[in-house]
């Protein structure tokens, strides 16, 4: 469905056919074509919808249209919307409203619902506890599955998964058994007996980015979420973890730039926050590179004797931080992945070694050879290759451990990508080029 469609027939009146033509699309299609239009036309365009779909389309609708929404509903259909929602994104809701518009949510809250949401929003950040929903399907082990199948139609509709179902005794977590395993199997057996004891968990207070990596690891849709005395609390499903990878990919992207993290998108942001984000870290690295132009300065002498050498900095900066960058972005990669930790530092800093000499030795014969031919003078041919020997060696070395020691003292590896690597990479090529200049031409 087109936005000029939809404006034709809202302008058009056309509501029925408008409705029709709504029902049939995505929720997410739905949510997206909404936000591009006035929100008067936005609120009469979500009124077609049936209830269920609603609940859909607006979660999947950025803060900005909620809000604008949510300031438009009537108290009836206030009601109807949290009715409809799950527990993970009302909190979410909550948590990005203005106080005024929470207020009126609330109102619409029973307290048993209430008490739910004020445990949620309890949780540390960026823990599994935040975007965990409390909408599961629990089942006892004497359960013949004939009832559990007649337990999972009755209920299945109020939960955001029912491809799993949890194994309670006392309220503690004992087993998990999927509807699949229901519904195959005969159904005079007991859940007890088709069970499964050996599953993955986490707690309420484990880091988003482990329960992310429990996801990839195991090639799972949801994961049950137990608190400090081993009790079934909620669970995560598969759309909450896509988001939390979005949310962590785009900081990191954003540290990467040494860009200060931020929620909201590029539109929505002013042009001062733009600013602010980037000042700070532009400051740092501008400050930082002052040490470079002091090393240069020291130097003068040298350029006065060889003025040449001066042409060649950009080219081995430029060469250092490129080759650093790159160690950093695949170790930075690694770390995300697990596939790289802190105990195997040396044995990375040998593998880098290894690649550097190689890349060097290339690098140093192609430039040394283009020197000679261009300048017919070996002497500089010679510093240039032996320099971007040693610069690249000095780049990869710093471009591994840097990611790998931020990590391992409790810092986000990001921050130890191109700008930071590029800046300290900077100076080191700096100081080897003219010390190996010096020691060569004896000035």
């Amino acid at each position: 469905m087109k936005k000029e469609l939809m404006l034709e027939l809202l302008n058009t009146k056309q509501y029925k056919q408008l409705h029709t033509l709504l029902m049939e699309n995505n929720a997410v299609d739905i949510a997206y074509l909404l936000q591009q239009i006035e929100i008067g036309d936005c609120a009469i365009a979500f009124r077609l919808l049936s209830k269920k779909k609603a609940a859909q389309v607006f979660s999947n609708m950025d803060i900005q249209t909620q809000s604008q929404l949510v300031e438009l509903f009537s108290e009836k259909e206030l009601e109807s919307l949290i009715e409809n929602q799950y527990m993970d994104d009302l909190v979410d809701l909550i948590e990005e409203l203005p106080a005024n518009l929470v207020t009126r949510l609330l109102k619409h809250v029973d307290e048993n619902q209430r008490q739910v949401i004020n445990q949620l929003l309890s949780y540390p950040k960026d823990s599994a506890g935040t975007i965990m929903t409390t909408e599961f399907l629990s089942l006892k082990k004497e359960t013949q599955l004939e009832d559990a199948l007649k337990y999972i139609k009755q209920n299945g509709n109020h939960c955001k998964s029912i491809y799993t179902s949890y194994v309670c005794q006392d309220k503690k977590l004992i087993g998990i058994v999927s509807t699949k395993d229901i519904l195959l199997n005969d159904e005079n057996k007991s859940i007890e007996e088709i069970m499964k004891e050996d599953f993955q968990y986490v707690y309420t207070h484990t880091d988003q980015e482990e329960v992310v990596n429990i996801f990839r690891k195991y090639d799972l849709v949801v994961l049950p979420v137990l608190d400090d005395e081993k009790m079934l609390v909620g669970i995560v499903t598969v759309d909450d973890v896509m988001d939390v990878m979005v949310d962590e990919t785009s900081e990191d992207i954003s540290k990467m730039a040494a860009v200060e993290p931020h929620d909201k998108s590029y539109f929505e942001t002013s042009v001062f926050e733009h600013a602010k984000h980037r000042i700070i870290w532009l400051l740092v690295l501008m400050f930082s590179a002052t040490l470079t132009g002091s090393i240069i300065t020291r130097y003068e002498n040298a350029f006065q004797a060889v003025p040449l050498l001066v042409s060649f900095i950009p080219m081995l900066m430029d060469t250092g931080g490129n080759c650093g960058s790159q160690s950093s972005t695949l170790i930075i990669r690694g770390i995300a992945l697990n596939e790289i930790r802190f105990k195997e530092i040396f044995k990375v800093m040998f593998k880098e070694f290894r690649i550097a000499l190689v890349v060097g030795v290339i690098l140093a014969i192609a430039n040394g050879l283009r020197i000679y031919v261009m300048y017919q003078d070996i002497n500089i041919a010679f510093v240039i290759a032996l320099s971007l020997i040693v610069t690249v060696i000095l780049s990869k070395l710093i471009g591994c451990i840097l990611p790998l020691v931020a990590n391992q003292i409790g810092l986000d590896p990001a921050i130890m990508a191109s700008p930071l690597i590029t800046t300290i990479v900077d100076t080191c090529s700096i100081l080897v080029y003219f010390n190996i200049a010096v020691h060569i031409f004896n000035l």
